[in-house]
């Protein structure tokens, strides 16, 4: 399972290191990544996501999952909150 979040696309970050001695080794920064089950308002269901915890933030700022999937290019959303997308276009179209 890789360590990117489904909402906001945050991966993983590679840096330094540093020691006292100014001797410099690789590392990786991994972001806070949280198994979540949100719910979509507009299709009246729960769905299981893996997300950052500054994708989860941005989610309650925006004021709910659907607004949040429906202001995100889908360049950066994963698989499953395409498929969401998607869906809420769908539902949007018919009403």
């Amino acid at each position: 399972m890789s360590r990117i979040c489904e909402l906001t696309g945050k991966g993983r970050q590679v840096g330094h290191n540093v020691s006292h001695a100014n001797n410099k080794t690789k590392r990786t920064f991994l972001p806070n990544l949280q198994n979540v089950t949100l719910i979509s308002d507009r299709l009246g269901k729960s769905v299981k996501l893996r997300v950052s915890t500054h994708g989860l933030r941005s989610v309650e700022y925006v004021g709910g999952l659907d607004n949040w999937l429906l202001k995100t290019s889908e360049d950066k959303l994963g698989p499953t909150a395409r498929k969401l997308k998607r869906e809420l276009a769908k539902q949007q179209q018919a009403a």
